[in-house]
């Protein structure tokens, strides 16, 4: 007979057990007895008279592995990959419009009703394992969101950006963010059944707002530049002059022309913003597609300041503003960084004309 591995051991555990039992073999083949074997390769004395045995009644064959032990799939191979394809529809398809969650109930019962056999909970978690679905944080998608326009603008408006800084031009991504005194909550160690505190402020604690551009060209270092309101005493909110000075400054830095990529937030599309934007024959603006945030490499940056800013001690603005500069400040020294938030976009960055 041939061995069952363990269900819950790894791949890689259950490959060295093999080794091992097949090093056994050679041992016997050589006339060393079982008590011998056990000691040499360091297993119970059971184990390698029951390798022993098995040895002798089928030769070598006999030792290898059958891969994991456990239950047999209930679902035949024809059926396997459906239950893939019926997730990936989302629960409300399959009558649960409450929420948009997958549970190994829910999983369970839609097997159930569609094949006509019996999971447990378990059962139907070890199936979805198998399929290769794994527990995740679901991300968000505005229900506004137009795939047809996200999808033309990859096609078409892209090549053209492309195309606009292939002369020598730098594409500038821009996005805007807020940072409030109520920070994001963040994992902590604390003692076992007392949950750690964080003190936080208990009135409004008011906000600073950011604005954030990179700038990237291949064959040269990923920049990072940003622009931050809300000290003590200060305007809170950036208006269509702090958004083109932020621009201004990274054209005088990079002393080449701009290819601006941003959304279409009303500040960016006032007539005062077109009118200061005609006015500089070195920028050249494109719009962002409304409600595709994963088109704009700056959403990296604010996801990654914000969770450096968990558990923030209450303080004042100005302290605040300080710490997000220093986050922003550090980014602008990691290079690698910046250009895995514009790798996740999924763009491609060749300048040559398309």
């Amino acid at each position: 007979m041939r061995y069952a591995d363990g269900g819950g051991l790894t791949a890689k555990e259950r490959a060295r057990r093999e080794v091992v039992r097949l090093e056994a073999a050679e041992l016997f083949a050589a006339g060393i007895s079982a008590p011998e074997v056990a000691e040499l390769l360091r297993v119970a004395p059971k184990s390698a008279y029951q390798w022993r045995r098995a040895w002798i009644a089928g030769g070598t064959a006999a030792l290898a592995s059958r891969g994991p032990g456990g239950q047999r799939c209930k679902l035949g191979p024809a059926l396997r990959g459906k239950p893939a394809a019926m997730l990936e529809e989302g629960p409300a398809a399959h009558g649960w419009d409450q929420d948009q969650v997958w549970t190994g109930a829910r999983v369970a019962t839609l097997i159930g009703r569609r094949f006509h056999v019996p999971y447990s909970v378990s059962g139907a978690t070890r199936l979805m394992h198998r399929l290769g679905f794994t527990p995740q944080m679901a991300a968000r998608r505005a229900v506004e969101r137009n795939e047809a326009a996200v999808a033309a603008w990859r096609e078409e408006t892209w090549p053209e950006i492309r195309a606009r800084a292939a002369t020598g031009g730098w594409i500038c991504f821009e996005d805007e963010a807020g940072r409030h005194l109520w920070s994001p909550r963040g994992r902590t160690w604390g003692r076992r059944g007392h949950t750690p505190i964080v003190t936080v402020a208990g009135r409004s604690p008011g906000r600073v707002s950011i604005a954030g551009l990179i700038a990237v060209r291949p064959g040269a270092r990923t920049r990072l530049y940003s622009r931050i309101r809300g000290c003590t005493g200060e305007r809170r909110s950036l208006s269509e002059t702090d958004y083109i000075r932020l621009v201004g400054g990274a054209h005088q830095l990079l002393k080449a022309p701009v290819v601006l990529v941003w959304d279409r937030l009303n500040t960016h599309i006032s007539a005062a913003m077109k009118q200061l934007v005609a006015a500089r024959a070195w920028l050249t603006v494109f719009q962002l597609p409304s409600y595709a945030p994963e088109l704009n490499p700056v959403e990296g940056v604010w996801s990654q300041s914000e969770r450096s800013l968990a558990n923030l001690a209450a303080g004042t603005l100005d302290r605040l503003n300080a710490l997000v500069r220093n986050r922003l400040k550090s980014l602008q020294y990691r290079p690698t960084t910046l250009d895995g938030f514009i790798a996740g976009t999924g763009l491609a960055l060749d300048l040559s004309p398309p």
